[in-house]
């Protein structure tokens, strides 16, 4: 039982942490080093909580937080995402299993695309002259809170999610 309200004790300090990031990222195009490092440093926790064993499970999630992390900083480098967001999506594969990191991704990449659009419409309205940035941890923050409403929530309260 302690376990168990451990386990979503924690999912909701990440909800929480996920909208932190989002408002942060959108007010100053930032994203912080402690947010991340707080998400990052939690996850342990929650594999403890949520029984993970250490074969595969927890190398599993380091594997997969490894791959991200190679994939995105690539990303970062040819200057096609933050840093912020980098570290940010790294600290979530920790969290997140493979299958429903997959999800994120998805979900993160059309909340992404509409973000884009609006942003876009948004900028051009104003006549803004200079560069158009993308918060893109809005994006990932959405992703990351879909995921875990629609597969963390009792199955009553996701069934506007899942239909």
């Amino acid at each position: 039982m302690l376990t168990s309200t451990i386990h979503y004790g924690l999912l909701i300090a990440l909800a929480i942490a996920l909208v932190v990031a989002a408002f942060t990222d959108l007010r100053r195009r930032q994203i912080d080093n402690w947010l991340n490092a707080a998400i990052a440093l939690a996850a342990p926790a929650f594999w403890w909580a949520s029984g993970l064993s250490l074969w595969p499970g927890v190398a599993m999630q380091l594997g997969v937080a490894l791959a991200a992390f190679a994939v995105l900083a690539g990303m970062f480098a040819m200057r096609m995402m933050g840093g912020g967001d980098v570290k940010l999506l790294t600290a979530l594969a920790l969290w997140i299993p493979p299958t429903m990191f997959v999800q994120l991704l998805v979900i993160m990449a059309i909340a992404g695309g509409v973000l884009t659009v609006v942003m876009f419409f948004w900028h051009t309205a104003r006549k803004q002259k200079d560069k158009l940035a993308i918060p893109y941890g809005v994006a990932i923050a959405f992703g990351g809170l879909w995921v875990l409403a629609a597969n963390y929530l009792p199955d009553g309260a996701t069934s506007a999610l899942t239909a």
